[in-house]
């Protein structure tokens, strides 16, 4: 049988999906598949080539970036700066109707942007806001399910995890990509705000009365309750400030925002020598996952690419005839689905070095294509079987909550989803136009030949 390159196409992929449905790491996954496939189609060079783009994902230098936000995010999550954040947030809001479910999304936004990874996000808003939301008498779907959304949006707002792994496989700057993420994180933020107003004013057996006559203790009035929030405040402007004026590189600030976060939790008396090597062993373990993923989906694409399989699948496209834009909208299809049965990393793996060069030569701006993906991206996040949010979130939930609650509870969060990704479609300057202004002072100029190698 003459292996042609639409068959061997073909095999990689089958490969990926039965070794998803066995339950392989995807990981292994990836790497079995392109080692196979590249044996069957390729021969004994593509063994050599394998090893090559495995050493090129180690000695990519963008990545040294990932363990240092890692570690700021575990080090804030030890703090406890989120806990005070959040009663502060919650008393200012006492005596509006969902004034506690704003409180948790504006903590989330806060707790995001200093963090930047989902289970770290959503383990921790879990056990300092599900509970006391659930004992003030909101519904628990709808708790669980502003707990589940409102910790995904670290994977909009900077520092992202995603975001870094993102922008070296689109080829766009990740500087660009942490400004452009701004202003749609904070419009799907305000959109959860929002809602969470609306089905107090509407459905009030969700959501509890507001209080009236209470009075706020002497702690949280406005002056010391701004105190609560100056470290979270800080480490933001810290973080995107640095990168939007080009004052320093993502490394830069990482490095500098992990020793910021070590600073905070020292001041807060909470750091110690065991603090800080548990930092470490997580930061250890979520980037020693990240990286055998990215070197398994570098395999694969490298094969993929090799046996023609990216001329297979333009040539599709192209028979479709379906225009710039329903290649767009198939290509968002392709995410949302593929997020429903694979985490975030697989997802972008297989499908951004696909369809991003395809989109970019039918003159999509890849910096509007990769926000509007990431946007998208938010929803695998909820979407069952593969909910990581959800899972997250069970793992500390009370036990009279169930997971059939929090399935339920996401329900709205994801229409909301999809609704800011049509918006940030039709609108495209939303996504663009921070970037557009060139903010930087250009002590660190875009490099033209491959702006996903700036730094």
């Amino acid at each position: 049988m003459i292996m042609t390159p639409e068959i061997l196409t073909l095999l990689m992929f089958a490969g990926i999906i039965a070794g998803v449905l066995l339950g392989f790491p995807i990981a292994f996954t990836f790497a079995g598949t392109a080692l196979i496939v590249g044996l069957i189609g390729w021969g004994g060079p593509a063994i050599l080539m394998i090893n090559y783009r495995a050493n090129e994902v180690l000695f990519n230098f963008q990545y040294v970036t990932m363990p240092l936000f890692i570690f700021m995010g575990c080090m804030m999550q030890t703090s406890g700066i989120a806990d005070s954040a959040f009663e502060t947030m919650s008393q200012w809001l006492r005596k509006v109707r969902g004034g506690l479910g704003i409180a948790t999304v504006v903590i989330c936004m806060l707790f995001a942007s200093c963090i930047g990874v989902i289970n770290a996000s959503v383990t921790t808003l879990g056990l300092i806001a599900l509970a006391p939301m659930i004992d003030r008498g909101y519904s628990k779907s709808l708790a669980g399910g502003i707990v589940a959304a409102g910790g995904g949006l670290g994977v909009l707002l900077p520092p992202s995890i995603v975001m870094i792994i993102f922008g070296p496989l689109a080829k766009v700057s990740i500087s660009k990509l942490f400004v452009a993420s701004i202003i749609p994180g904070l419009l799907l933020g305000l959109f959860y705000a929002v809602y969470i107003g609306a089905i107090g004013y509407f459905k009030k057996n969700e959501v509890p009365a507001a209080l009236k006559n209470d009075d706020m203790p002497l702690k949280y009035n406005l002056r010391q309750g701004f105190i609560s929030l100056i470290p979270f405040v800080a480490l933001i402007f810290l973080v995107i400030g640095a990168i939007s004026f080009g004052i320093a590189t993502p490394t830069e600030v990482a490095a500098v925002g992990a020793l910021g976060s070590i600073v905070i939790a020292a001041l807060n008396k909470k750091c110690s020598v065991k603090i800080l090597l548990d930092a470490a062993m997580n930061t250890l373990r979520v980037s020693t996952m990240v990286v055998f993923i990215a070197i398994g989906a570098s395999m694969f694409t490298a094969v993929l690419f090799a046996i023609g399989g990216s001329r297979v699948i333009r040539g599709i496209i192209e028979n479709l005839n379906i225009g710039p834009g329903g290649t767009l909208a198939l290509a968002l299809l392709l995410v949302f689905v593929l997020g429903i049965f694979m985490d975030w990393l697989g997802v972008i793996m297989i499908l951004v070095p696909i369809y991003m060069p395809i989109l970019v030569d039918l003159g999509f701006n890849p910096i509007h294509v990769s926000v509007v993906t990431l946007l998208l991206l938010q929803t695998s996040f909820l979407t069952p079987p593969i909910a990581q949010s959800v899972f997250f979130l069970m793992g500390v939930a009370p036990p009279s909550v169930e997971i059939a609650d929090v399935y339920k509870g996401v329900i709205p969060f994801i229409c909301i989803q999809i609704l800011v990704v049509i918006i940030c479609i039709v609108f495209p300057s939303l996504v663009t136009f921070l970037p557009d202004l060139n903010l930087s002072v250009t002590l660190y100029p875009e490099t033209v030949s491959n702006p996903g190698l700036k730094y």
